[in-house]
Parts: C-alpha cells; structure tokens; sequence
C-alpha cells in the first residue's frame, strides 16, 4: 500500500502518543468527559460478545449522526438477515439513547482512541467484514488499519463545508490517501462531493441526507399515556437541544403565551442536561414557575415550563407537542437536526443559524414543514405566532420521507455487493 509521506508520518505519531493517549483519557474520565464503566472501550477492550456470523462496523461521531444509520442497517438486514452490526460513536450521551433506538442485531462501543495497538484489539474482536463512516468524524489510523487488513470502507451520508476543507488541505497529502482508501463515498450535496474530491475522494457521489428515511424516536408506550392524561387540557409546545442563546428568545415567548392563556406549557429540553440549575435560575428570574424532570417533578397547573435535565426521551416529548423549535440556531453554533421532530409530523421553527443542516432545512423550509425565524427584536413575536398557529396545523412530510427512503436503496445494494466481494 502505497501510504505518502504525511499519512507515514501520522502511523508513526501515534504510534509514539499511545501513552499519552491514555493519560488523556485519564484526565477525561477524571472530569466525567467520558463513562468510566465502559472507558476500556476506548483502548479496544470490548464489552460485548462478538456475534456468530458477519459483522459490519459503522462509526459515526455522536447521537444525531447514529441515529440517522439506523434505516441503512434496517435496510442491509431486509436484503442479508445474517448481518449483525457494531454502531461506534464518541460523545458520551450517545450510548444510553442509543440503547432505546439500535435495531436488532446491532450493538454499541465507543470508538477506540486512534492508537494501533487499541484499534488492533478493536478489529481483532469484531473482525469487520465492512467499515462504513459517516457525516464528518475521520480518523485517519483506523481507515488505514482497516485498508491494511483488506476490510472494504464506504463513506455515506458525508458532510464537508468549505471551512472543513480548508482545515484538512493544510494536509493535503494525509487526506488525499485517507480519502482515497474508501471504495464508495457519498455525500448530502453538491458542495461536499466537490471538497472531497479535492480531498482525493474518488467517484463521489450525492446522494442527499440519511436523515429524513430515519425511523421515528422510541417511547415509553406507557409513560406516554400517563403524561397525556396528567397534561390534558394544555397547550404543549417543545424546544428541543437548546443552548443559552436559544433560550434567551424561548424564555420571553413563553412569557408572552403564559400572559395571553396560563395553560400554555414549554416543555424544555436542553443539550446539555447538566445546565437544569443554570435555565431554572434563569426561568425564576424571569417570573416563570417551572419544575424538572431530574429531581422527578411534573409539571401542575402552576407550572409554565417543564426543564426535562434527561438523556434519550425526545420521542416522548416530541409526541406530547404540538410544535417543535429545534435549537442551536441563535448564536453560533449552526443548529441540530430537525427530522426527529419533522418525522413524528411535528411543524419546527429555527433561527438564523442553520449552517450544519442548510440543506434538510432549505427544502423544509420551502414545504412549509419548518419556519425560519428572524435574528432581531421580530423574532419573539414571531416564534409567537408559530407557535399559536401551530395548535390548528399538522407537518405533512410524507412524500419527503418516502422519498428519503427510496433513495436508501440503491446504497444499501451497493454495500451488500461490497460486503460479498470483500467477504
């Protein structure tokens, strides 16, 4: 295998860095960045058993990009039951979601740290007959060790602005062999296709996003009922993966609906469920009673807002709303994905920034499925009045995710037809 200098370069680095390696996750497991009971998995010690049979290893970087797999491994078992599938990721809150979500025959690990010796042990027990990436997480050691060992690599439902790109340019020669190892790439658009191919991307093609196919969040069946009868009689409305920037627009809107009708309710689930102290304080502050799913409340009549501080229950939320705001769109960090809500026919408004998901939304947008909202002193009132609106009116986005489904099968044969010939 011809490997070029700068990727040379990197197989020795981490070669060197391993002890580093594991005194950073050290430090991180110190400071609760990391789940201590499963930290083994980052240096390749599995805790799972290796299934009887084929296993694909998929990797993407936390709970959105996983869950928007899913319909491609539903898909690849509808055509070769056999398969079983290993989902890696690496953010910490995707592993309890993810345990409510993953299809049959497939299980979750962190992903090794990018050492040779960590990602040894991690091939050695899966013995991969496919190693698919997707959206934008890259590791350059564990697509090369994979390679080595003739496992064929795809990358799908690939993702790279123009900002990306530059970063990876200044080593170009590393990427250009990186990208150059997968036997099929796709990607959500035209933008992408052409910053990969200049990343020495071979035949890309665009595809579109995997996450309007994707199958809607699970639910406690039961707990769902229960919290429909206890909340009957008030206007729900959800605001989804929230950041202070979001909340600061959410918090005056609520305030706005609590003085028109008391039985508005703000079912409030932020990002980061370890800021519940931070939003309570601010809620208080700003005269609007509200209780939190961490300390086992419920909300009652007096209460404006429910802060639900906990992982992996966004299906039950979404299916107790009406209507959806899907934060991460005030401020700078490019907003998150809205097809969760859009698949459970919820209608979503957003702000101004939307960068990481331009596209879902610019077609969104124009079915009328989703509502931009703007970035100045309109945009209280206006998330009003969608939200208002929103009680009398219904997303319908089912041609859009039939569509999104149909798309999955060309891809899913591809990467059986990779499988058998790499088996």
């Amino acid at each position: 295998m011809n490997i070029g200098l700068q990727l040379r370069g990197y197989l020795i680095l981490r070669r060197v860095l391993q002890p580093v390696m594991r005194r950073v996750l050290a430090g991180r497991i110190c400071k609760a960045k990391e789940n201590a009971a499963r930290a083994g998995e980052r240096l390749g010690i599995a805790t799972q058993v290796r299934p009887t049979g084929r296993v694909v290893w998929m990797h993407a970087v936390g709970l959105g990009e996983v869950l928007a797999l899913r319909p491609l491994i539903v898909g690849m078992q509808q055509v070769a039951p056999d398969l079983n599938f290993v989902i890696t990721s690496t953010a910490r809150s995707s592993a309890d979601v993810l345990g409510q979500n993953l299809p049959a025959n497939t299980v979750h690990q962190f992903l090794p740290l990018d050492g040779p010796t960590y990602m040894a042990k991690f091939l050695d027990h899966w013995q991969p007959c496919l190693s698919i990436w997707s959206e934008q997480d890259i590791w350059p050691g564990a697509i090369h060790d994979c390679a080595a060992r003739d496992i064929p690599l795809a990358y799908v439902n690939g993702r790279m602005d123009n900002k990306s790109t530059a970063k990876r340019a200044r080593l170009a020669g590393l990427y250009k062999k990186v990208f150059g190892l997968f036997d099929l790439i796709t990607v959500q658009d035209e933008q992408t296709a052409e910053n990969l191919s200049s990343l020495g991307g071979r035949d890309v093609r665009v595809t579109g996003s995997l996450k309007p196919a994707a199958e809607p969040l699970s639910v406690d069946v039961g707990m769902l009922a229960t919290l429909q009868v206890a909340l009957e009689g008030r206007k729900i409305w959800v605001a989804a993966s929230t950041h202070c920037e979001d909340e600061a627009v959410l918090i005056d809107a609520q305030r706005e609906l609590v003085k028109r009708d008391p039985s508005w309710l703000l079912i409030l689930a932020p990002r980061a469920p370890a800021r519940g102290d931070e939003i309570e304080g601010a809620l208080v502050q700003a005269g609007l009673t509200c209780t939190r799913r961490s300390k086992g409340g419920q909300p009652d009549p007096s209460h404006s807002v429910w802060i639900v501080d906990s992982f992996g229950e966004l299906g039950l939320w979404y299916r107790l709303a009406a209507a959806a705001f899907v934060g991460g769109s005030y401020g700078s960090l490019g907003g998150h994905n809205p097809w969760e809500a859009i698949c459970l026919n919820l209608l979503v408004c957003h702000g101004p920034n939307v960068a990481n998901f331009a596209k879902d939304y610019e077609v969104l947008d124009y079915s009328g499925a989703s509502q931009p909202l703007p970035d100045d002193a309109s945009s209280v009132p206006a998330l009003v009045d969608f939200v208002v609106q929103s009680q009398t009116t219904q997303a319908n986005v089912g041609a859009l995710v039939e569509d999104a489904k149909a798309a999955l099968k060309p891809l899913v044969k591809d990467l059986i037809v990779m499988i058998r010939a790499g088996a």
